[in-house]
C-alpha cells in the first residue's frame, strides 16, 4: 500500500486526517521536531509530555523523529531537508529552527512551537489566517521590547543608558532591536545595542557594558540566550550587573529579572495543534496564537548577592518574587 498523504494540498483541498476508519489499516502519525538545542533540551521534553497526556504514545500511535542542531545554527536547514525526506507528517519547529523548517517544505504542515516574531520576521503574513502550511505560537519578542525596557529602567535608571545583547545571527534579534531602540528614544533612554555571535564573545560584551557606563542589560531571549544561559549568569554576577531576561527560567536558575509569558504553556499548546492537524484541521485555519499571560519575576536572593536594591514600586508589581 502506498504512503497515504497526510494531509492535501494547502492549495484548499480538504485536510484528510491520519486516523482513518475502521475498514482500512492505519499506521501512526509520523511527526518530525526541528530543534535548535540538544536532544535532551526541556522543551523537547515538555512537548512529549503533553503528547503523551492527549494519549499519544511514541511507538504505539504515533512517531517522532527528532533533529537537534546543538545550538549551531547552521546545522538546522540540512535537519530541516533530513525530516522532509524522510516523508514526515508534520514538523514541529522550536524556536529558531522555524526558518529552516519553512525554507525546506511548503505543503508539510509546520507547527511553530515558540518563535519571537512570526509575522515581523516574515514567517507568516498574519496572525488571525497565517495561511500556506504554517501554524503555532509567538511569544512576542518585538511587542514586549518597550515593556521590558520600561521595566528595567523603573528598576535600575542611574544613568538612562541600557544595554541590548542578542545574538547577531538570529533573524527575530533585528526586529526587537529596533523595537527597544525606538522605546528608548520615545523614554529618553540610550540604549546600547551589544550583539554576539558565539558564547566566546560573551565576556567582552560585558566588558563592553560597564565601559558604556550602562545600568545593565537587557538579553534578548532567543536561542543563543537560552543556550548560554549559565555563562550569561556567571558573567552577570561576576560584574556585578544588572540583567533582565525574557522567560523566567533564567530566573529560576539565578538571573535576577524576566519579564514575559510561561514558554511551556506554548509548547503544551503546540501539541494540541499537532492532535488537531492529526485529526484533519488544516493549518491555515488555524491562527497564530500570543500569550494572553505575562509574568514579571524577580529573584531577590540574586539581587542581595549582586549588592543590588530593587525599588519597592517595582516588587509591588512582580508577579513572583524568589527568595
Amino acid at each position: 500500500m502506498k504512503r497515504r498523504e497526510f494531509i492535501a494540498s494547502v492549495a484548499g483541498v480538504a485536510a484528510s486526517p491520519l486516523l482513518a476508519s475502521a475498514q482500512q489499516p492505519t499506521r501512526s502519525p509520523y511527526v518530525g521536531i526541528l530543534n535548535y538545542a540538544e536532544d535532551d533540551d526541556v522543551r523537547v521534553r515538555q512537548f512529549r509530555t503533553a503528547l503523551r497526556e492527549l494519549g499519544y504514545i511514541e511507538g504505539t500511535n504515533i512517531s517522532i523523529g527528532l533533529r537537534s542542531a546543538r545550538g549551531m545554527l547552521d546545522r538546522l536547514p540540512p535537519l530541516a531537508e533530513q525530516l522532509v525526506a524522510d516523508k514526515v507528517d508534520v514538523i514541529v519547529a522550536l524556536g529558531p529552527a522555524v526558518w529552516a523548517a519553512k525554507r525546506a517544505t511548503t505543503t508539510i504542515p509546520i507547527i511553530i512551537a515558540f518563535s519571537g516574531d512570526p509575522v515581523g520576521d516574515g514567517v507568516v503574513t498574519s496572525l488571525a489566517r497565517p495561511g500556506g502550511n504554517l501554524t503555532g505560537f509567538s511569544y512576542m519578542s518585538t511587542e514586549l521590547a518597550a515593556k521590558r525596557l520600561e521595566l528595567f529602567s523603573e528598576a535600575f535608571s542611574r544613568n538612562k543608558r541600557i544595554g541590548a545583547l542578542y545574538n547577531t545571527r538570529e533573524p527575530a534579534t533585528s526586529r526587537e532591536l529596533e523595537s527597544t531602540l525606538s522605546a528608548g528614544r520615545s523614554m529618553g533612554i540610550t540604549v546600547i545595542p551589544i550583539g554576539v555571535q558565539d558564547v566566546a564573545q560573551l565576556e567582552e560584551a560585558f566588558q563592553a557594558a560597564v565601559a558604556e557606563n550602562t545600568d545593565g542589560l537587557i538579553v534578548f531571549t532567543h536561542g543563543f540566550a537560552v543556550l548560554s544561559r549559565a555563562r550569561i549568569m556567571q558573567l552577570a554576577a561576576s560584574h556585578r550587573l544588572p540583567v533582565l531576561y525574557g522567560w523566567r527560567e533564567f530566573v529560576d536558575e539565578g538571573g535576577l529579572m524576566s519579564y514575559g509569558p510561561d514558554i511551556e504553556i506554548l509548547v503544551r499548546k503546540a501539541a494540541s495543534y499537532l492532535d488537531r492537524i492529526i485529526k484533519g484541521a488544516n493549518p491555515s485555519d488555524l491562527p497564530i496564537e500570543q500569550p494572553t499571560r505575562l509574568q514579571l519575576v524577580v529573584n531577590l536572593k540574586t539581587a542581595r548577592a549582586q549588592g543590588l536594591a530593587i525599588p519597592p514600586a517595582v516588587l509591588a508589581r512582580a508577579d513572583e518574587i524568589i527568595d
